[in-house]
């Protein structure tokens, strides 16, 4: 039940309705008896700088942001976490006391679920990445950190894919991938990691590289968690190859968030119990 004491928190991303942070959070709000609630706010990018403002004024504890804001909500924020800073994006924001704090849990969520269920040697593996926004960032500076042998950075924006090769050249052997050798760069991966939107609920028939690039050599990993299995998933899975899907890096993601609000113990377990039976139903 709301009252007058809830603490609101939510989510600031543009579309947002196909999101299961709600549920996810909420549940585990009843779960530990907190007297919190999460709602999704849809925010245009021309209207970001607004929303961020409303986090101070109507005193939302925090929010979680998600595409297209990653990035450009940095400025905008009081203090940066140091790990948030060297990805260079914020997926999560604490309010404390009207001072806003940017962190970001995306690149820790994404590689704890990546060893968890395909046990993959980092220190083995050649990454081709599709995308180079806020999620690319996080994902790309960890598995760098981590050891990983070569990134390969496949994105529309040549411009934007060399800023992101720029930022991980200190820690990786690196390269922007040109048009002309998008299948290559494919086809000799052993880790393919789509982090962006194609595929993503309500375009589920669409993917980002040809169901022919894919093979059995590879662990094919797609951020997007809503369908449970993309197209690319499904593809990748008939090639015979490995595949990981974006619920265990969406789930500890928000379990660190949870935590980071809260200062309270997360319930991992259910979180994720009640994101799965949701997608598995067909909910969006």
């Amino acid at each position: 039940m709301i009252t007058s004491k809830t603490k609101l928190v939510g989510l600031l991303g543009h579309p947002v309705h196909h999101s299961q942070s709600p549920l996810m959070h909420n549940t585990a709000f009843a779960e530990k008896k907190l007297d919190f609630a999460y709602v999704a706010f849809d925010v245009l990018p021309e209207h970001l700088d607004d929303a961020v403002s409303a986090i101070r004024a109507l005193g939302l504890r925090g929010v979680n942001v998600t595409i297209p804001h990653k990035v450009a909500v940095l400025p905008m924020l009081d203090e940066i976490d140091p790990l948030a800073k060297r990805i260079g994006a914020v997926n999560t924001i604490v309010n404390e006391d009207g001072r806003l704090i940017g962190y970001n849990t995306d690149g820790l969520g994404y590689v704890r679920s990546l060893l968890e269920e395909t046990r993959a040697n980092l220190t083995e593996q050649r990454v081709t990445l599709l995308g180079a926004g806020g999620a690319a960032r996080a994902v790309a500076c960890t598995l760098a950190e981590r050891g990983v042998r070569e990134i390969r950075i496949i994105n529309r924006s040549r411009e934007r894919a060399e800023q992101l090769a720029a930022h991980l050249r200190p820690l990786v052997k690196v390269q922007v991938v040109e048009q002309e050798e998008y299948r290559s760069a494919v086809e000799s991966a052993t880790l393919l990691i789509n982090t962006t939107s194609i595929g993503m609920y309500p375009h589920t028939n669409e993917m980002p590289v040809p169901a022919e690039w894919l093979h059995s050599g590879l662990i094919v990993s797609d951020l997007i968690y809503n369908p449970l299995e993309t197209k690319l998933l499904a593809e990748a899975r008939r090639a015979g190859a490995m595949t990981h899907s974006g619920v265990g890096m969406f789930v500890n993601q928000g379990v660190l968030a949870f935590e980071l609000w809260t200062g309270t113990e997360a319930p991992g377990e259910l979180m994720r119990h009640v994101v799965i039976q949701q997608l598995q139903q067909g909910g969006t």
